[in-house]
């Protein structure tokens, strides 16, 4: 299966998944925007969550991941970034899904990474790889309920591992990696 009909494929059912919740009377729904910032890039991405229980949510999120790995990778300069989604769940040790809470999530990018390997007194090596990224993550933070509590804020840490598991190209870098985030939703 081609990566960006997996991609869809697995949005769809995350869309399959929130309309199917969305009649549950005790659910909420969420619509927001979030960025997160990481060594090597920024994930910025438009985000929805729908409440399963008093104290479970799930995610759905697309965004753009924009790397600027520098020497982090596998070779002397990695930039570029592309487009993907994430999935997740997240439980609230409040009832009303707010305060701290703990998740997994997993995220899909399909990335495409400029490279440059430097060789002095020669020319440099320079190539592009076409990435399919899987990067399982554990995260933790608290939200805010501002106002009337329509409108939160949640500032967030994640802790994971990107997995390049297809690769067009070179090898370049993959590994553990951790995220610094916040999110802005209205709550409906």
């Amino acid at each position: 299966m081609e990566n960006r009909s997996l991609v869809l494929v697995i949005l769809l059912l995350g869309l399959g998944l929130v309309i199917q919740v969305s009649g549950q009377s005790n659910s909420f729904k969420s619509v927001g925007v979030e960025i997160q910032a990481y060594p090597a890039g920024a994930i910025f991405g438009i985000r929805s969550d729908l409440s399963f229980s008093n104290h479970l949510s799930g995610n759905l999120r697309l965004g753009y991941n924009l790397a600027r790995r520098r020497d982090l990778g596998e070779h002397d300069d990695e930039r570029g970034g592309g487009l993907g989604g994430s999935l997740g769940a997240r439980y609230f040790f409040k009832e009303d899904f707010h305060g701290f809470f703990l998740g997994l999530r997993c995220d899909l990018w399909l990335l495409d990474i400029d490279w440059v390997t430097e060789r002095p007194g020669d020319e440099d090596l320079t190539g592009t790889s076409d990435i399919t990224v899987l990067q399982p993550m554990a995260e933790g933070g608290y939200t805010f309920l501002l106002g009337d509590g329509n409108w939160t804020i949640t500032p967030k840490i994640s802790l994971g591992y990107e997995i390049n598991v297809k690769t067009g190209g070179e090898e370049v870098g993959e590994g553990a990696i951790s995220l610094l985030g916040v999110s802005l939703s209205r709550r409906f």
